[in-house]
């Protein structure tokens, strides 16, 4: 029983809830701050308080510009949660960039899956990165957005939805549902990474209908998902092999294979790297999950230097 009802909590990774609504109002109050110099800020969107942690690099100067990455929660995951996961606060401080964690309502985003809960999650992420760049001499051509899960899939939805704010986004463990898919028209090409395990137990690599205790509904398979992502940007059809098929750990029971499109409109790259016998985990973390309930975690690479990495390399035209 007590598994079953662990198993539930964990699926509802993939859950969204938000509201379509242009009219935001921001009133930033920074109100506490952590053991790593991360604050914790809160804008005023349609009436609502909505909650994000801000790590600014130590060697952040305003007369120069530099990068945004927002990363994004999974389903019943926090800021806090995703800050030690990824290691993003780190990754900013070695490389020069600010990052924000957003905070879903009730720790879910709307990730565009039909049967989502109307909130306006969209909205909320706008009015972020004015607050950001209100405060913080911001690369208006180098803003990205990542996540993992639900986080990842809403981080899809924003590449629908705002191509013309956001430069490039990466999903992890995440791909995108067909309801998105049907209604996803960017306004201009957007590099796109994707990493994802062949063995995630809750959102199919192959596709189909999401695990049983979500919200439900269903998901491209991650090829597809890529494939709809080249159309976009035009690039050609043909990919080309990453060299990312060694293996450092025999024991860990996984191998990464990864593919490439280039030659796309607007010199955007759009990237699949796929963890073969990895589960619903992100790649060099740590397996904070049972493996009974996620599947493995590889260590074949570091998931969080690859997004970013990848996000680096390009710009907003």
């Amino acid at each position: 029983m007590c598994l079953a009802l662990l198993t539930t909590a964990l699926c509802c990774v993939l859950l969204a809830l938000v509201r379509m609504t242009h009219s935001v109002r921001s009133a930033v109050r920074p109100y506490s701050q952590t053991n790593r110099g991360t604050v914790v800020r809160t804008i005023e969107v349609e009436n609502t308080r909505r909650t994000f942690w801000l790590h600014v690099p130590p060697t952040y100067a305003k007369t120069k510009s530099i990068p945004l990455v927002l990363v994004f929660h999974g389903g019943e995951g926090q800021p806090q949660q995703i800050e030690r996961h990824t290691g993003f606060s780190d990754l900013a401080d070695r490389e020069g960039f600010i990052v924000a964690y957003p905070e879903g309502i009730d720790k879910h985003w709307n990730d565009g899956r039909e049967n989502a809960p109307r909130v306006n999650d969209v909205a909320f992420v706008t009015a972020l990165i004015e607050d950001v760049a209100r405060s913080f001499n911001v690369d208006r051509k180098r803003i990205y957005a990542t996540g993992i899960s639900n986080g990842g899939m809403f981080s899809q939805r924003l590449g629908c939805e705002l191509s013309g704010t956001i430069a490039a986004i990466a999903s992890v463990a995440a791909t995108m549902p067909v309801a998105l898919r049907d209604r996803c028209k960017p306004l201009r090409p957007i590099s796109v990474l994707m990493i994802h395990g062949t063995d995630d137990p809750l959102i199919p690599y192959g596709g189909g209908a999401m695990a049983r205790g979500t919200m439900g509904g269903n998901v491209l398979s991650a090829p597809d998902a890529i494939r709809f992502w080249v159309s976009h940007n035009k690039c050609s059809p043909t990919p080309v092999t990453l060299e990312l098929g060694f293996d450092r750990d025999p024991k860990d029971g996984t191998r990464v294979e990864g593919e490439s499109y280039d030659h796309c409109t607007a010199n955007v790259e759009t990237e699949l790297v796929t963890v073969v016998g990895g589960g619903h985990t992100l790649p060099g973390s740590r397996q904070s999950l049972p493996e009974r309930l996620v599947g493995r975690t590889s260590t074949e690479i570091n998931g969080a230097d690859k997004i970013w990495h990848f996000l680096k390399r390009h710009s907003a035209e």
